[in-house]
């Protein structure tokens, strides 16, 4: 497939099929991940897989709003980084999600994404905090965000070019 139709083809997913997602898939998600560019190849991400159905209930808890349906995915991808290798983890946790996010949808595979970064779990505690408690992830680490990722349940609304906001291309200024 080409890129041009992997990025006509993704669309969030919210819901997924009671369906795990098979090994070989799960390998070629995590080389998509570690192949994602980082910021002078320093990687300071990290990436933890979770499949067990407590624990993702458990972060689908981790905010109010917008993260319920992780509940019922099949799989979790948390991506953190180690802040102090790179000044721009931010960044480069949003690029790895994003190429993982697009392996999904080349793979069959539906996905969402979770922000965590700057989000609360419930007053005075953040969902980063939250997230790290549940995953016993070391302090130095950051959680940017999770992607929930399955097998759709339904088909994804095509978004028509049409309705594509064209009025944000400008060329040699604004």
């Amino acid at each position: 497939m080409e890129m041009i139709e992997l990025l006509r083809a993704r669309r969030s997913a919210r819901s997924f099929k009671d369906e795990p997602v098979p090994g070989e898939m799960i390998d070629l998600l995590k080389e998509a991940l570690v192949r994602a560019p980082t910021s002078r190849d320093n990687r300071p991400w990290e990436f933890v897989f979770v499949d067990d159905r407590n624990l993702l209930a458990q972060l689908s808890s981790a905010k109010p709003h917008g993260a319920s349906f992780l509940r019922d995915a099949p799989l979790g991808v948390v991506i953190l980084a180690d802040e102090t290798k790179s000044d721009v983890w931010v960044e480069d946790c949003a690029i790895a999600a994003i190429t993982l996010q697009y392996q999904c949808e080349s793979l069959g595979l539906g996905s969402c994404w979770v922000q965590i970064r700057m989000r609360e779990f419930a007053a005075g505690i953040s969902s980063e905090k939250r997230v790290k408690e549940l995953l016993h992830a070391p302090d130095h680490l950051r959680v940017a965000c999770i992607v929930a990722i399955g097998f759709r349940k339904r088909k994804a609304r095509e978004t028509s070019f049409d309705s594509l906001p064209h009025d944000r291309f400008h060329t040699n200024g604004f």
